[in-house]
């Protein structure tokens, strides 16, 4: 076992200690003192910022991005992008460091605008991006395939995301990085270079671990499962199959290059609908 990777569980564990002596300090308030709840919190938080924030960068920085093809077909806009900031996500962990997100924009519009009050939450069928095909990006050879998890309703209102980043989010980053990405896809590119798909569509899944795979195949389709605020595609390139111990590879979409936060982009041709 790495030493990335036993930090990532000892971050969970101490989070884990911290709500079980919170728990008890309510129950049995004179069995803990107050001061020793808080040591396991403060030991997370510290692993936290080392492996997140520090350890999961590129150590020389000058890794060249890799030409993959896009791995969706229509008209999408980007949001957290590389193109605007690294890391992206505003952390180096589960190998986010150039990840993107992006969501179906089609021609006339259609996706749902965030909310501050009403509705508090949306159905998946009112994202164009619900169930849009996922492609592969390059040649490659299926690592991992997961694909169980429910889509759940989408957290684009002010409670609804809310909850997401003060509860959900918490949660998920406790049970490990299955339950943050959702229902996902890691493909082998060959030359060290993994790309890992999420927040997939329960039941999707069209092919499984050890399948090759030709560039633009099928792989699932798109949905809203995981840490996800709406249904999106979830990209990323990384050097390791294993997301706690993956640091994040730049790519570039042949064809479309890196789209910036808020750019729209065309990629390939649309399968079999209006994107």
């Amino acid at each position: 076992m790495s030493v990335r990777k036993a930090a990532m569980i000892l971050y969970r564990c101490c989070w884990i200690a911290f709500v079980v002596l919170v728990l008890v300090s309510v129950i049995a308030d004179p069995l803990v003192p107050y001061g020793v709840t808080f040591v396991p919190a403060a030991a997370a938080i510290v692993i936290g910022l080392l492996v997140n924030r520090r350890g999961g960068a590129d150590p020389s920085g000058s890794r060249p991005a890799v030409e993959v093809g896009p791995p969706v077909t229509g008209r999408w806009t980007a949001l957290n992008s590389p193109a605007d900031k690294v890391p992206s996500h505003g952390t180096h962990g589960y190998g986010q460091t150039y990840a993107i997100d992006v969501v179906a924009e089609p021609v006339g519009g259609g996706r749902p605008p965030f909310r501050w009050l009403w509705p508090v939450a949306r159905p998946n069928r009112d994202f164009p991006a619900f169930d849009a095909p996922v492609l592969a990006v390059a040649d490659a050879t299926v690592v991992h395939a997961s694909g169980g998890q429910r889509d759940h309703l989408s957290r684009n209102s002010g409670p609804a995301l809310a909850y997401l980043m003060l509860a959900e989010a918490s949660v998920r980053d406790m049970a490990g990085a299955r339950r943050m990405v959702g229902n996902h896809i890691v493909l082998d590119l060959g030359d060290g270079t993994y790309a890992a798909y999420a927040h997939l569509r329960r039941g999707s899944l069209q092919v499984g671990a050890g399948d090759t795979v030709r560039e633009g195949q099928v792989l699932a389709r798109c949905g809203n499962s995981g840490n996800s605020t709406e249904p999106h595609v979830h990209f990323q390139l990384m050097d390791h199959p294993d997301l706690d111990v993956a640091r994040g590879i730049p790519f570039t979409w042949r064809g479309v290059g890196v789209p910036a936060g808020g750019e729209a982009f065309v990629a390939g041709e649309a399968v079999g609908t209006d994107w």
